[in-house]
């Protein structure tokens, strides 16, 4: 159900969502969707920046579980986070599917864009998904986090997580949990 406010901006789902699924002024139609223990789930296509082949990761100390390590991404260093671990659940099983897929999200206190990589079990496709057809995320709980949910997409007869991004990648969140890592290892 999507709904169209004073300044003609559309929305749907609740603030946290329109923020994430249109970033500002375009409302993303395209979703790359992928696949996570099972589960479906999608990010706005404009979020995307390429989807490589799993291969070896540096790991860096003291980093807490869902950052699984880092990439060399032509010459910059990129983080990868484990959305598995990142939702709460155990580390990914490497697959032959498996994949990062690389993102842009904002940077910390919203400063600029980060470059992020996001290891999932398979990538399934993009998809097209009309504004009348995401609902807004379920006030029941979920099996991730309800602010990492932006909405819930209809296609194909069934539903797909839409996720904001910004929320599931947040630097300042990873960053807390860094200093937690951090104080309970001193």
């Amino acid at each position: 159900m999507s709904t169209i406010d004073t300044a003609g901006v559309v929305t749907y789902g609740n603030a946290v969502a329109a923020a994430a699924l249109h970033g500002g002024d375009a409302l993303p139609s395209q979703f790359l969707t992928f696949l996570l223990s099972g589960d479906q789930y999608a990010v706005g296509i404009l979020h995307i920046k390429e989807i490589i082949e799993y291969g070896s990761l540096a790991t860096v100390p003291m980093m807490p579980a869902c950052v699984r390590g880092v990439i060399n991404l032509r010459g910059a260093v990129v983080p990868v986070m484990d959305l598995s671990a990142r939702f709460g659940r155990a580390q990914s099983q490497i697959g032959k599917r498996s994949c990062i897929v690389i993102v842009e999200a904002s940077g910390v206190d919203g400063d600029g864009k980060q470059v992020l990589g996001m290891l999932v079990d398979a990538v399934n496709a993009v998809v097209d998904i009309a504004a009348d057809d995401i609902e807004p995320a379920p006030p029941f709980s979920t099996r991730i986090r309800p602010d990492f949910i932006a909405g819930m997409g209809k296609h194909n007869g069934r539903f797909v997580t839409l996720l904001d991004i910004e929320r599931v990648l947040s630097s300042e969140e990873i960053v807390e949990m860094v200093r937690g890592t951090a104080a309970a290892v001193a």
